[in-house]
């Protein structure tokens, strides 16, 4: 039987028993991208804190399917592949593959299906049907398909919007709009020259055109469990804060004025990412995409490590201070993890055994409450200082098997060691005739040498350390 897991549920506003469907299976739905350029680390602050929620689910015992979206057709696409002078499948193609590829740099584990908004047509088309057909939608004079919220009482409940404030009759064409500006919202949008002239536009009964970013989540979430499961109600629906409103809310309008059924049961949103204490934008000078962080060869580990000391529900703050501090944090980890498996006792050891149960127990207790990261990690820090004073004593303790096999159930959830890197043979053989020539040069007592080959070895990110049985050597 799965454990017990409780999330802050922003449709209530509280920290809810999590209640799917049909447990212990999970349907999980996370807003994915939109492929028009490269995704910057905020969007992929919103991925691991989602990333981390799949991987406790499963290792609490839940059967988790998760689905994250592509949006490879909205007004952003359209208008970059236009300025690119490119087709929209063309322009978007190379941004996808960009985003699998960051987010395996970033090790998040892939979702089990990603639709693209392109290939959800007829599901976008029926969905938009079904509205009108249940009067919930309406064919403006400008040839685009509204959704008209007055004829939705329950409209504002996620964003807490005060329904006095709705523009009744009003309409808001683009995607992303005023957040003050609760007006009916284009199911799909009449086609223009710019559309066509980058493959844009779609055959539909009601007219010639494409969808609105609301309705594509709608539409792909309902038809992927549709098909599935044969439900139309989401366990959890994850995204960024930003999403909150328009965008979740429009989702939710839509999803239940054509079903008649509740669309998510639980609502998870994330909160903003702030670089050297602003907001990210490129007017700051201070945006960074995940490839960035590679190009610099940043380990994923530390980005990880840094954003889980934060809970999600908090905004993070994106410092080189800090990520010198999870790459520092990282580095402890990983040669803990060595140490761990070098000790090579089999046997039980009581001490290192209740160890290794405090670990697991307070990790569980944290992430059970609203996934709670920074205790977790907390926990982890705690255990290897514990653990490494029990392996510095004179006679050092048995029963390393158990503490070893927590640490790792854990990190597994966390994904928080160092990524194993191995050296090229000519990297190899320079570095050990570096490290030769630096212990003929200690041997002269010619340390000045000594010192300027550590730092060579350095410069190529070569750690060494000098034991009792040699000097070791490592990549950074």
């Amino acid at each position: 039987m799965a454990e017990q897991v409780s999330l802050f549920n922003t449709l209530t506003r509280r920290v809810e028993p999590l209640t799917p469907l049909a447990p212990p299976r999970v349907t999980l739905y996370t807003c994915g991208p939109t492929v028009w350029n490269y995704a910057h680390i905020g969007n992929f602050r919103t991925f691991l804190f989602e990333d981390l929620l799949r991987r406790w689910l499963e290792y609490a015992g839940y059967q988790v399917f998760q689905i994250m979206n592509l949006t490879d057709v909205d007004d952003r696409t359209i208008k970059a592949a236009r300025t690119a002078g490119k087709q929209l499948a063309v322009h978007t193609a190379p941004f996808t593959q960009a985003f699998f590829e960051d987010r395996d740099y970033l090790r998040i584990k892939p979702a089990h299906v990603y639709p693209r908004a392109t290939e959800y047509m007829p599901a976008m088309i029926a969905l938009v049907a079904r509205l009108l057909e249940r009067g919930v939608a309406y064919k403006g004079e400008d040839g685009s398909v509204y959704f008209a919220i007055a004829k939705f009482p329950t409209y504002g409940r996620l964003s807490r919007l005060d329904r006095r404030e709705i523009k009744v009759g009003a309409r808001v064409a683009s995607d992303e709009y005023a957040k003050d500006d609760p007006s009916d919202f284009a199911l799909w949008k009449k086609a223009d020259a710019e559309d066509e002239a980058v493959g844009a536009a779609w055959d539909a009964p009601f007219g010639r055109g494409r969808p609105g970013w609301h309705l594509e989540c709608s539409a792909m979430a309902l038809a992927e469990i549709g098909k599935r499961f044969a439900v139309q109600t989401l366990d959890i629906h994850g995204g960024g804060v930003d999403l909150i409103f328009p965008h979740h809310e429009n989702e939710i309008a839509q999803s239940e004025g054509a079903t008649g059924q509740v669309f998510a049961r639980h609502w998870l949103h994330g909160e903003f990412l702030n670089v050297r204490g602003s907001k990210m934008s490129k007017r700051h000078g201070n945006f960074l995409t995940a490839r960035d962080l590679r190009e610099q060869g940043v380990d994923a580990a530390a980005v990880r490590l840094l954003f889980f000391q934060t809970h999600y529900r908090q905004p993070v703050d994106f410092t080189d201070e800090a990520l010198e501090a999870a790459k520092e944090g990282v580095r402890r980890l990983g040669e803990f993890h060595q140490r761990l498996q070098g000790a090579g006792s089999r046997e039980r050891g009581a001490e290192l055994d209740k160890l290794a149960e405090r670990l697991e127990a307070d990790v569980a207790t944290a992430l059970n409450d609203d996934l709670n990261a920074p205790r977790a990690v907390a926990a982890l820090f705690d255990f290897v200082r514990a653990v490494n004073r029990e392996l510095d004593k004179p006679v050092a303790p048995a029963g390393t098997a158990r503490a070893l096999a927590a640490f790792v159930r854990v990190t597994d959830v966390l994904d928080v060691l160092p990524t194993a890197r191995s050296a090229d043979p000519a990297l190899a053989r320079w570095v050990e005739e570096r490290i030769v020539a630096r212990a003929q040069a200690r041997k002269s007592k010619d340390f000045k040498v000594a010192d300027v080959i550590r730092a060579e070895l350095l410069a190529k990110g070569v750690e060494i350390e000098d034991t009792p049985q040699g000097t070791k050597w490592r990549l950074r």
